[in-house]
């Protein structure tokens, strides 16, 4: 199997450690690294950057400091895993915030012509996304038919070219209990040995 260059974003924004976002990127990292693969992580609860406020600044501000080497990670990376728990039905804001911090023109698109978002900057980039919630991911995926997760996949990933993307959805966590909580990290552990 060919080795991969991974970035793990942990969206998590709670900066203590134990949660378990930390724990499942663990095992993904640890399986990842065992297989060959090398990863970088990027831990957005650590960072410290304003929100975006304004198109102007979006479109022509300077990406804050704090945020250029994980910029760089994305740019290095040929595999990206983001996980984060379910807030109020989406990711929660500080990933939110740091997506459209990052996913800047002239990086996540270019110019093409006229239009300054006409090519799709990031192509040639697979992800998984890791999300952790309350209720049965059956409910979540079948009933509320994903909708955050697809519109992340869709407006966010798949517009700045990366494709394809998998989805892992891991439902009611306050009853996963130690065996659960193992059986996930198992599957975590094996997704980053395989580099998916």
């Amino acid at each position: 199997m060919t080795s991969r260059r991974i970035v793990f974003i942990e969206g998590h924004p709670d900066p203590e450690q134990g949660h378990l976002c930390q724990t499942l990127a663990d095992a993904y990292v640890e399986g990842a690294q065992r297989a060959g693969h090398t990863v970088r992580r990027v831990q957005v609860a650590q960072l410290d950057f304003p929100l975006l406020r304004s198109q102007e600044d979006w479109e022509h501000g300077v990406l804050p400091p704090c945020l250029q080497q994980a910029q760089a990670d994305i740019a290095w990376a040929q595999h990206l895993v983001l996980v984060f728990p379910l807030w109020l039905g989406d990711m929660p804001a500080v990933l939110k915030g740091f997506l459209e911090q990052v996913a800047r023109p002239g990086f996540a698109f270019k110019a093409q012509g006229s239009n300054p978002m006409g090519r799709k900057g990031l192509t040639g980039r697979s992800a998984r996304v890791v999300v952790t919630m309350g209720m049965p991911a059956l409910l979540y995926r079948w009933y509320f038919r994903a909708h955050s997760i697809k519109s992340l996949v869709r407006n966010i990933l798949g517009f700045v070219g990366i494709a394809p993307v998998k989805e892992t959805y891991i439902g009611q966590v306050d009853k996963l209990g130690p065996d659960g909580v193992r059986q996930w990290c198992d599957k975590l552990r094996a997704l980053g040995a395989a580099g998916r």
